[in-house]
Parts: structure tokens; sequence; C-alpha cells
């Protein structure tokens, strides 16, 4: 079985948002908003346990999300 890859929540050149697997070509889902281009994302990111990755419209990283193997866990356990 293939691993699941990240999902990434992009702006698309011609309007709106769309939820898309890094490394893809085409989006899984398109939509006018980006509240629910992120709603879908995180389900999905949660579903198959793999990093969120939102981006503003200036392309960059806007808060991540891993909701599986965490590459870069945090330091501080909370007890």
């Amino acid at each position: 079985m293939s691993e699941k890859k990240d999902v990434h929540v992009v702006p698309n050149a011609e309007g709106g948002w769309d939820a898309k697997r890094e490394d893809a070509e085409r989006a899984s889902k398109h939509f006018d908003k980006k509240a629910d281009a992120v709603e879908y994302g995180k389900d999905l990111a949660r579903k198959d346990k793999v990093e969120f990755v939102p981006h503003g419209k200036d392309g960059k990283i806007q808060n991540p999300n891993s909701y599986g193997n965490d590459p870069n866990p945090p330091k501080d356990k909370k007890k």
C-alpha cells in the first residue's frame, strides 16, 4: 500500500481555494471559500493521519497541523 501524502489548501489561480495532496497535479476538491477548503482538508488529514498544511493567498504556509506521525513533535509534553 502506498503512503498517503500530506493535504494542502492552496489558492487557485482562477479564484477560490483547492484542497490537494502533496505533489498532486489536480485538486482533490475546489471551494469558493477558504474556510470550507480548510474544513475539508483537516477532515481528510485526520482520516488519513497525515500533515495538514494551509497556505495564504501569497502561497506561504500558515499554521500547519499534524494528525499522524509528526516529523517535529513538541518537546514539552503536557502532563
